[in-house]
């Protein structure tokens, strides 16, 4: 009876993870994994100091990134999970979109390739415009992006950008006057 009951009770737990659709140890999803950067951001590139803030919108569909650089105007991305896929659009401060999405994605990847799809935007076909980027995930606090931008020439030079999370300010408790 007790093998019975022992048999009865896996068949029982293997039936309820597939109809919740889980998966035992599975990880987290690519765009479960881009939400962890929601906050404050700093660090360098080849320009000086950098600033990056993420916010989760669309009711928490989309992850948008404000990124300034140094003496620079700031620049916002999009990130969407479609799929396996993430995709992002960047709105770059030269005035064109360039759209671009990673191969197919599973679990809480250490590092996102995204590659160019196509451009809008552009006031003539030969402007530069970004045409990749790779973000790596060293730690919780650290970032790496690595942006690919092709001039009117052809020619594509990258940028490393290296952000640290900001420590968030602890709750300042003003005592009662009672």
């Amino acid at each position: 009876m007790g093998r019975k009951l022992g048999s009865f009770m896996l068949a029982l737990l293997v039936c309820s993870v597939v109809v919740r659709g889980v998966t035992p140890g599975r990880e987290t999803s690519p765009f479960e994994r881009l939400k962890t950067l929601v906050g404050e951001w700093e660090g360098t590139n080849s320009a000086g100091p950098v600033k990056a803030t993420y916010t989760l919108v669309a009711g928490g569909s989309a992850l948008m990134e404000r990124l300034q650089s140094a003496n620079e105007p700031e620049m916002i991305t999009m990130y969407s999970a479609d799929g396996d896929h993430i995709l992002i659009t960047h709105y770059c401060s030269t005035g064109n979109q360039p759209q671009m999405k990673t191969e197919t994605m599973s679990g809480g990847a250490e590092k996102y390739t995204f590659t160019l799809v196509r451009v809008t935007g552009m006031k003539t076909q030969d402007e530069g415009h970004m045409v990749g980027l790779v973000l790596s995930f060293p730690d919780k606090d650290h970032l790496t992006q690595e942006w690919k931008y092709q001039n009117n020439k052809g020619k594509t030079s990258e940028d490393l950008f290296h952000l640290k999370r900001k420590p968030e300010k602890a709750a300042t408790i003003v005592p009662s006057g009672n």
